[in-house]
């Protein structure tokens, strides 16, 4: 069974840093991400869905010091659901992502920037449009062109098919 959670996303306020009396340290962050869709009128609509995300001891640490609200970061962790009490002693349920790892992926964004090049947006539309269509003789020097301009190097086989065009995800 697995439990992992990848996430990619901009902080929304600086971390909140606590020191517990048997000298662990916690660090809470809100995380936002963007999906980009078009509407039914072809609008371009954006939806964002925000994560609590909870970091211990060295990680909790590491954030103190890097992270900024605006911060573009990846983080990987696991998902976690706990029951707790308000002041009021009213039951509560939170969910939570319990991070393991993070790296910052980019600096603070502007209004500008659209939503970080993983999901579409507009520009993407843009640059479709302007690409020449390909014919499969073409395709993989194109593609091979494509991957030496982005840096990506590819270890797919030449036909294309791995193991993974298996996969039911």
């Amino acid at each position: 069974m697995v439990n992992r959670v990848i996430l990619i996303g901009n902080l929304g306020a600086d971390p909140e840093v606590r020191r517990l009396e048997n000298g662990a340290v916690v660090a809470k962050v809100r995380l936002a991400t963007n999906e980009n869709y078009k509407d039914r009128s072809g609008e371009w609509q954006t939806l964002t869905e925000w994560h609590d995300v909870v970091m211990w001891r060295t990680l909790a640490e590491r954030a103190e010091s890097q992270l900024k609200t605006g911060t573009q970061v990846y983080i990987e962790g696991k998902l976690t659901h706990r029951t707790w009490q308000d002041q009021d002693g009213n039951n509560r349920k939170t969910t939570e992502v319990v991070a393991s790892y993070f790296r910052m992926v980019g600096g603070k964004r502007d209004n500008n920037s659209g939503g970080g090049g993983y999901f579409p947006s507009p520009e993407d539309e843009q640059k479709m449009g302007n690409m020449q269509r390909s014919t499969p003789e073409t395709a993989t020097t194109s593609q091979s062109q494509s991957d030496a301009d982005t840096g990506n190097i590819s270890k797919e086989p030449a036909g294309g098919n791995t193991a993974e065009d298996d996969l039911p995800f």
